[in-house]
């Protein structure tokens, strides 16, 4: 066998080897019920939960907690997964940017008791993905 033969083996192996332990890291989405689940039997890989926040009538966000004078690495909120079940999130970092404004939030991390410890956050804002044009006005060029 020549070496350039060997060599191209030994390339697609450690390539077959990355894409299977990159296999077992991938998530799928879950939900607060399963999360709960895999806490009980001891799961201790984190897991992704979708979900909207919580708001009432005005739109206003409901059970969000976080005061930056007291604790600025410590922000709660109310998250409400795709099975209609509400539990406590506590996030140990400032609350992120626009946070507010998000419409869809998922949350990484894992269930510790009655809430959900979550260490990073994503956030679908619906300002990124309206289907609306922009408006452009139309330059004019004067004439010379």
């Amino acid at each position: 066998m020549k070496k350039i033969h060997l060599f191209g083996l030994i390339v697609i192996a450690i390539a077959i080897g990355i894409i299977v332990s990159t296999y077992g890291n991938a998530s799928t989405y879950s939900n607060f019920t399963e999360a709960t689940e895999m806490a009980k039997e001891g799961e201790t890989s984190d897991i992704h939960v979708v979900g909207k926040l919580k708001k009432d009538a005005s739109g206003q966000i409901v059970g969000m907690k976080y005061d930056p004078v007291m604790d600025a690495n410590h922000f709660e909120f109310v998250l409400v997964d795709t099975n209609k079940v509400e539990k406590r999130v506590v996030y140990l970092s400032p609350k992120p940017q626009d946070f507010d404004k998000s419409e869809q939030v998922v949350v990484i991390g894992k269930m510790q008791g009655d809430y959900f410890a979550c260490n990073k956050i994503l956030m679908k804002c619906p300002s990124k993905y309206t289907n609306e044009k922009p408006d452009f006005k139309e330059a004019t060029a004067e004439k010379i």
